[in-house]
C-alpha cells in the first residue's frame, strides 16, 4: 500500500461485536484488515460480472470414470482450449468416483464458457466452477 487513509465507521455494538467475532474466527489479527479483504472481495466479485475481465478459474467435476469415453473427452477439451488450462489435478474418491479440477486463464467470459462446455458433458455427476478476477481496479 502506497499511502494509508483512516477512516471512522459507526456500528451497531450487536453488529459489531458479531464482526469481531467472525474475524477472530477467520484468524485476522486486526479489524482493519479484514475490512480491506472483505472489501478486495467485494471489487473483485464486481469485476466478475464483466465477461471480458481476466479471471482464473477453478472447475470441479465429479465423475464416474467407467463413463463411455468422458475421460478422453475432458482431455481433448482441455487440449483445444490449452491456452486457457493451466493445469489439472485426477483424483480417486473411490472405486468409481473421481474428482477432476481444471484450473483455466483467460476472460471471464470464455472460461464460463469452457466451465460450461465441462459441466454439461455426459457422465459428470455435478461439479462447480470458482473464479477469481486478476486484474485489480486500482493498487491493493
Amino acid at each position: 500500500m502506497n499511502q494509508v487513509e483512516r477512516i471512522g465507521v459507526s456500528l451497531d455494538k450487536k453488529l459489531l461485536s458479531m464482526f469481531d467475532k467472525l474475524i477472530a474466527k477467520q484468524g485476522y489479527q486486526s479489524r482493519s484488515e479484514a475490512i480491506r479483504d472483505f472489501i478486495r472481495q467485494q471489487l473483485s466479485g464486481e469485476r466478475l460480472t464483466n465477461p471480458k475481465a481476466k479471471a482464473v478459474g477453478a472447475v470441479f467435476l465429479v465423475y464416474d470414470h467407467d463413463s463411455t469415453k468422458l475421460m478422453q473427452k475432458l482431455t481433448d477439451l482441455q487440449h483445444s482450449h490449452i491456452l486457457q488450462t493451466i493445469s489439472s489435478m485426477h483424483i480417486h474418491l473411490d472405486e468409481h468416483d473421481c474428482l477432476e479440477v481444471i484450473v483455466l486463464r483467460g476472460q471471464v467470459g470464455e472460461i464460463n464458457k469452457m466451465a460450461d462446455s465441462l459441466l454439461s458433458m455426459k457422465g459428470v455427476k455435478f461439479g462447480r466452477t470458482n473464479l477469481l478476477a486478476t486484474e485489480p481496479t486500482s493498487d491493493w
